[in-house]
């Protein structure tokens, strides 16, 4: 009976060992890590999302930070953990396509700082509704690149994207 015990636990370790594995290309460069975050969170409706991939990107601490219009128009943000937005995500019922149409990246040493231009759908084919930009903070460690913190901003706030960060 303990030999079974022992294959048991040996193979459910062995088998979540690869699930993370599978995720390990994500997080190896910088395109890596930002095409995985996009890819992840986008699809439709009903599509469910692969949030063990989404967890996978983000360092222990991790924090998103959107920032919107309050009813009474003054701007505010709320800050999310990865947890708190895979909840918030889901209680959507609807598409949501997001993709980048462009970047400014600066790096030293453990530090990375991303401006990753954004473009939203709600359907595959439909027409953008929005566009703006992720402030996205990694930290590089010996072995991957890990998201620290992702603060947005939308058009919809009444921004217009400059030029310089849609190229």
């Amino acid at each position: 009976m303990s030999k079974f015990i022992l294959i048991l636990v040996f193979t459910c370790g062995f088998s979540m060992a690869l699930k993370a594995q599978d995720y390990t290309k994500d997080v190896q460069s910088v395109d890596a890590i930002i095409r995985a975050l996009y890819e992840v969170i986008s699809g439709e409706a009903e599509e469910p999302r692969n949030w063990d991939r989404f967890r996978f990107l983000f360092a222990k601490d991790a924090r998103l930070v959107p920032t919107f219009k309050n009813p009474d128009s003054i701007f505010a943000y709320r800050i999310l953990t990865p947890e708190e937005y895979i909840t918030r995500f889901t209680s959507r019922k609807m598409g949501f396509y997001e993709w980048e149409i462009g970047r400014k990246t600066e790096e030293y040493g453990t530090i990375c700082h991303v401006f990753t231009t954004y473009a939203t759908k709600f359907t595959k084919d439909g027409a953008i509704t929005n566009r703006g930009i992720n402030s996205i903070q990694l930290l590089k460690d010996q072995n991957r690149y890990y998201i620290l913190h992702i603060f947005w901003g939308a058009e919809n706030l009444g921004f217009a994207l400059p030029e310089k960060y849609i190229q």
